[in-house]
């Protein structure tokens, strides 16, 4: 295979074709990868149950989506900025069914996590494949609102992970649902080989070496270093929550039926959709006004911090308003990617991308298993476990997410529109 052409192109006249083609099969990917990091809050009292897990084996299955998902990031930023979105993206998507169907057909606890393991790496370029066709193929001024576009697939899939899958659960059983998403990966490949364009215009060949080395530059990068702390720390703490723990601090802190820990999760998860929406479109709009998208995400963050902290002290008012705005502002970091972007030459959007990626997913993982081993503190019987355990735990999150929100408005201090150099020509 030859390297893409990764010059940036204007967006083409009569785009919505070309549009539709791009946007559309990365979104139905990030909606599998979405619907399938957030299943095990539903799920989890069936594993439980099959395999007699405490808190923190379950912490540790579910998260070992985060540690391959994390550990890939290096090496599939190479690959998309190599090979393109494209050819990487419907790969993997094929290594996902096959993590889909060792999960559905373990009999387990090593299985089970090696097949969650196997699902984290298919789908590790669902978001990021998405991000490097929209900067391959559209103009920078649009990249916050069409990565929101793919971002809000997401926020679909999670509303698919709460209510559909407690329905689906009444007619079939969590082994057979995990052989649908094998199907779904397989045929969301299928659609990205076939719709999907591809990038043929010959360019300079780099060696995979040489590419490594722009990881190098993206260490260099101060932007890099005032965003990372803020969007590791507020998106893996949402991811965490979202993801398990929330299930079970509605069940053990709320009281709650599993019929109304579904309809919670799904208002968070239309909170998500409608965060996602807003948040990218707004970032654009701002950008495009000569605003910092930055104090957007920093105000964001900071809210969603308060509501974070309402969980940590076990508030059990308002649950329909406290909820929805969970899953909203829990969006708000991940306007950082769009502003990450602007900061490198398009020919290394992949790698600016994966890098904090990689340290969002590495925090993701340390996250969601930490919660865990802290909850499994505080032991009730049955499975459940006390309130003082979600307190400390949620806490300590709380408590890291300040500090990194007191060092990112510090770094504002460049005019806005500015682009930090990463040492090198800026590519055209």
């Amino acid at each position: 295979m030859t390297d893409i052409d990764t010059r940036p192109m204007p967006d083409p006249p009569g785009g919505y074709r070309l549009l539709m083609a791009v946007i559309g099969p990365f979104a139905c990917g990030y909606f599998l990868s979405y619907l399938l990091r957030n299943v095990n809050a539903v799920i989890s009292p069936d594993l439980v149950r099959a395999f007699r897990l405490d808190a923190s084996d379950l912490g540790l299955l579910t998260s070992a989506y985060f540690l391959t998902f994390a550990l890939f990031q290096p090496l599939l930023g190479v690959l998309l900025d190599r090979f393109g979105p494209r050819r990487v993206e419907g790969w993997l998507l094929l290594v996902a069914a096959a993590g889909s169907l060792l999960f559905a057909w373990s009999n387990n606890t090593i299985l089970l996590i090696a097949g969650r393991a196997l699902i984290g790496l298919g789908v590790s370029a669902c978001l990021m494949a998405g991000f490097q066709a929209n900067a391959l193929w559209f103009s920078p001024q649009r990249l916050a609102g069409l990565n929101g576009w793919v971002l809000a697939a997401g926020g679909v899939g999670v509303v698919c992970s709460t209510a559909p899958v407690e329905w689906a659960l009444r007619w079939i059983d969590w082994r057979a649902l995990f052989t649908l998403f094998a199907a779904a990966f397989a045929a969301t490949s299928a659609l990205i080989f076939v719709l999907v364009p591809e990038r043929r215009e010959p360019r300079a060949h780099h060696a995979i070496s040489d590419q490594f080395k722009g990881f190098w530059q993206i260490g260099n990068n101060r932007e890099f270093w005032r965003i990372a702390p803020l969007c590791m720390l507020s998106q893996s703490t949402f991811m965490a929550i979202q993801g398990l723990w929330a299930a079970s601090w509605m069940r053990d802190v709320g009281g709650q039926t599993r019929g109304d820990i579904a309809h919670h999760l799904l208002l968070a998860a239309f909170g998500m959709v409608a965060g996602h929406m807003t948040m990218g479109n707004l970032a654009s709009r701002l950008t495009r006004a000569g605003i910092a998208p930055s104090y957007l995400v920093g105000i964001g963050v900071g809210v969603a911090v308060l509501v974070h902290a309402l969980l940590a002290l076990g508030y059990l008012g308002m649950q329909t308003v406290v909820w929805f705005l969970f899953g909203f502002l829990g969006t708000a970091g991940t306007v950082n990617f769009a502003i990450l972007a602007q900061s490198f030459p398009v020919s290394m959007a992949g790698r600016a991308n994966t890098a904090l990626n990689l340290m969002v997913f590495a925090a993701s993982f340390l996250v969601q298993w930490g919660i865990g081993i802290v909850i499994n503190l505080y032991p009730t019987g049955g499975g459940s476990y006390a309130p003082e355990g979600y307190r400390l735990a949620f806490g300590a999150s709380v408590v890291l997410q300040v500090a990194a929100l007191f060092w990112f408005f510090r770094g504002i201090t460049t005019p806005p529109g500015h682009r930090f150099q990463t040492g090198i020509d800026r590519e055209q």
